[in-house]
C-alpha cells in the first residue's frame, strides 16, 4: 500500500486554529486564570487572515471577484498583509493604502508580497483626500474590475470571527470562559468574537481596548463622536478617527483606554517573561488587562482569554528598537526596563 503524502494544499489552509496558551510570569500576581489567543500562529502571523479569506471568499462565491480582478484596501499593515498573501495564492492583484503610522517593517513586507503600496498620511481627517480611506475609494474608483474590501464598515469581518476565533476560544475553555478582552480598531475581532460567546453564555464580559487619541471609547459610553478627543499617537491597529460599521459597540460591555509608552513596554515585557515575541497591540490588550487587574476586575474565579493580534517582527524599526523608543521618550517613561546590550568580539 502506497503511503499518501501528508501535505496541505496550499498556505490558506493553515489560517486558524491559532492555540490558547496560559500566562504565566507576567500574570503571577493577578487574580484568576489568564490566557493568550496567539494569532501570531496564523501563516501571515496575524488575525487579519482570518477576514482575508473570509471576506475574498464570500466575493468569489458572490461572482464579485474573477479573474484577473484588483483587490483594493486601506491598512495599517496586518490586513494589507493577509489579504496580499491570498491575492497571491489565488492570482489577483493587490492594491494597498497604507497610514505612514504603519512600520517601515510592514511595509516593506507588503512591498516584498507584490502588493502595490500607496502610503498616505496618518494624521489628517478621514474625509481628508490624502486619508488612506480616501486614497483606496479613489484608487478602487479609478480601476476597473476591483472590488474594495473596506475593512471598517464591512459586516463580513465581524462575519469572520464570529465563525473562526469565537467557537476556537469556545472549545479551548470548555465553555469556561468568564472575560474576553481585546483590542478594538475595525472592531471586527472583538465584535464578531463577542457575539458567538454571549450567544454561548450572556455573562460574559467582553472588554475592548483604546488608545488615548481615539473616539472609541467615549463614544461607547456616550453615543457622540467627540473630535475633542482626536490627537496623534504611535500604536498601530488599534482605536480609530472615526466610528467603524464593523464594531457592535452594543455587544461590548465597556472600554479601557491605554497609552503608547506603556504599551510599548508591556509587548517588551511578554517577549521577556512569557517567550512570545508579540506586536505593540498585543502590548496594549496585556496592558489593559494589568490595568484591569489593579482596578479588581476579576475574581478567583475567572478565567480571561486576551486576544494578541499579530507578532512582534513587524515592529521591529518600531517598539523593538531602543532607538526608537528613545526617541519617542519611551525609555524616560520606565528607566527601570532592563536594556540587552550587544557585546562585539574582536
Amino acid at each position: 500500500m502506497e503511503n499518501k503524502i501528508n501535505a496541505n494544499n496550499s498556505i490558506l489552509e493553515l489560517i486558524g486554529k491559532t492555540p490558547l496558551v496560559r500566562l504565566n510570569r507576567i500574570t503571577e500576581n493577578f487574580t484568576g486564570e489568564f490566557y493568550a489567543k496567539v494569532e501570531a500562529f496564523n501563516p501571515g502571523h496575524s488575525s487579519k487572515d482570518r477576514i482575508a479569506i473570509h471576506i475574498i471568499e464570500e466575493a468569489e462565491r458572490k461572482g464579485i471577484l474573477k479573474k484577473g480582478s484588483t483587490i483594493i484596501e486601506t491598512t495599517s499593515g496586518n490586513t494589507g498583509f493577509s489579504i496580499a498573501m491570498v491575492s497571491i495564492i489565488k492570482g489577483y492583484k493587490c492594491i494597498l493604502a497604507v497610514s505612514s503610522k504603519s512600520s517601515a517593517d510592514k511595509i516593506d513586507m507588503l512591498r516584498s508580497m507584490g502588493a502595490e503600496v500607496y502610503v498616505c498620511p496618518a494624521h489628517v481627517s478621514a474625509d481628508d483626500p490624502r486619508s488612506y480611506y480616501q486614497v483606496a475609494k479613489r484608487l478602487h474608483e479609478e480601476t476597473k474590475n476591483s472590488i474594495y474590501i473596506n475593512q471598517y464598515f464591512n459586516e463580513l469581518n465581524m462575519d469572520a470571527h464570529y465563525k473562526s476565533t469565537g467557537p476556537e476560544i469556545w472549545e479551548q475553555t470548555a465553555g469556561q470562559i468568564t472575560h474576553l478582552v481585546a483590542c478594538s480598531g475595525t472592531g471586527g475581532t472583538i465584535s464578531g468574537t463577542a457575539r458567538f460567546l454571549k450567544e454561548q453564555n450572556p455573562d460574559i464580559k467582553v472588554i475592548g481596548v483604546d488608545a488615548f487619541g481615539s473616539v472609541l471609547k467615549k463614544y461607547h459610553e456616550t453615543g457622540n463622536l467627540d473630535t475633542n478627543e482626536i490627537y496623534p499617537y504611535r500604536i498601530e491597529g488599534l482605536g480609530k478617527n472615526l466610528i467603524p460599521g464593523a464594531t457592535d459597540f452594543e455587544i461590548i460591555d465597556e472600554f479601557i483606554k491605554v497609552t503608547d509608552a506603556e504599551s510599548a513596554h508591556t509587548a517588551r515585557e511578554i517577549s521577556r517573561t512569557e517567550g512570545m515575541f508579540v506586536g505593540y497591540t498585543s502590548g496594549a490588550a496585556m496592558q489593559a488587562l494589568k490595568q484591569l487587574n489593579e482596578l479588581k476586575t476579576f475574581d478567583k474565579n475567572s478565567k480571561v482569554v486576551v486576544i494578541f493580534p499579530d507578532h512582534g517582527s513587524r515592529y521591529m524599526s518600531k517598539i523593538y528598537s531602543d532607538q526608537w523608543m528613545e526617541d519617542q521618550g519611551f525609555l524616560e517613561a520606565n528607566p527601570v526596563e532592563e536594556k540587552q546590550e550587544i557585546q562585539f568580539i574582536k
